[in-house]
């Protein structure tokens, strides 16, 4: 069975080596839109022709981030990459397979053969605490060991998907949901790993140094975002998360409803 993971990027040349080389080793292709990144997000991805990436196009960020074109777009290559499933996907995220049932790819046609057309995916977002702040380097995922389970509403990142007769629909949840005629969720939730930002400064450059598209602002979307300040970013104690055991050990229970490093939008 083909899988592909429809990526969109603006500089993320932190997460995305590692992002191309787990998904082929998940036995999961990748195609990637590059949103005009500065840094060298196209350049590491490129390297990864051959070996899992099989595209690489570019959307224009003409100075604002706007979700909905890029959100569109990954509904139209899901009609025009010939996959039997798709993931959308982010380069900061780490989707992982239930226990025992092999690679993501292997999991996924599981679902399929259950009669399931779409999979959800349980959040772990990782992050800095008070106590080890900085995890700005290569080996962030070995350092960076402090999460809390993250679900504001079930299901949250239902958006692992069966190739469709016809267009899906993104933009109704901002990609988090994906929604279509006869949809049948997959009873078991897979994991998904979520490291949202790797220090103070860095959750600075990917947040409050970004532009939004203040149509869709002026919509209501990216209310916590768009309005965000350096100073308001704060980083909870170790001593309020749990501590990273394995993947077999990612703890669901209390999950949160919002990121307690942001302040809640009014």
């Amino acid at each position: 069975m083909r899988v592909v993971a429809i990526l969109a990027a603006h500089n993320e040349e932190r997460f995305i080596d590692a992002c191309l080389a787990d998904y082929a080793a998940q036995g999961v292709e990748t195609y990637l839109i590059d949103n005009d990144s500065t840094d060298r997000t196209v350049e590491i991805a490129t390297a990864h022709e051959g070996r899992g990436l099989i595209g690489v196009e570019r959307m224009p960020r003409e100075g604002v981030y706007s979700w909905r074109p890029i959100l569109e777009r990954k509904a139209e290559l899901a009609r025009e990459l010939d996959a039997d499933w798709y993931i959308h996907a982010d380069p900061d995220e780490v989707r992982l397979p239930p226990r025992g049932t092999g690679t993501l790819s292997e999991a996924l046609a599981e679902a399929d053969e259950s009669g399931a057309s779409a999979v959800n995916f349980l959040e772990f977002t990782f992050v800095p605490t008070i106590e080890e702040p900085d995890h700005d380097h290569p080996h962030y995922r070995e350092t960076m060991r402090s999460y809390y389970p993250m679900l504001p509403a079930f299901p949250h990142r239902l958006n692992a998907w069966k190739q469709q007769p016809e267009p899906v629909d993104l933009t109704a949840s901002a990609g988090h949901v994906v929604s279509f005629a006869g949809l049948r969720m997959h009873p078991v939730s897979f994991a998904m790993r979520h490291y949202l930002f790797l220090s103070h400064a860095h959750a600075v450059e990917k947040y409050v140094d970004k532009v939004y598209d203040p149509k869709e602002v002026e919509e209501g979307h990216h209310r916590a975002r768009a309005s965000l300040s350096a100073e308001a970013i704060t980083l909870p104690s170790r001593k309020e998360l749990h501590e990273y055991r394995g993947d077999d050990h990612l703890d669901p229970n209390e999950p949160l409803t919002r990121h307690p490093s942001f302040p809640t939008p009014r």
